[in-house]
């Protein structure tokens, strides 16, 4: 069942629906906050929205490699599995 939520992100507070716990949306409200924050820090400029862009980027980059890596582990996993079942029903012969 979704649950409302109030976070604040980049100064504006906002009501938010989740089906997360409580405890769930403000480990994304802070790591979205941290992520915005360290682009700040680097970034040459105060426009909030190039800020916010920059992180949505980041975020999306570090997303996108975790998903190759996790598709390259089940592959890995799926054919060492096809593996020893071959050799297992070739040593039951």
């Amino acid at each position: 069942m979704n649950s409302s939520h109030r976070v604040r992100v980049m100064g504006r507070e906002m009501q938010v629906r989740s089906m997360a716990t409580a405890e769930s949306v403000r480990e994304v409200e802070a790591f979205v906050n941290g992520k915005l924050a360290e682009v700040a820090a680097s970034a040459k400029t105060n426009d909030e929205q190039i800020i916010a862009i920059l992180a949505l980027l980041n975020m999306a980059e570090s997303y996108l490699a975790l998903a190759r890596e996790s598709d390259a582990y089940r592959q890995q996993g799926s054919e060492r599995i096809s593996r020893l079942l071959y050799d297992l029903e070739r040593n039951l012969e």
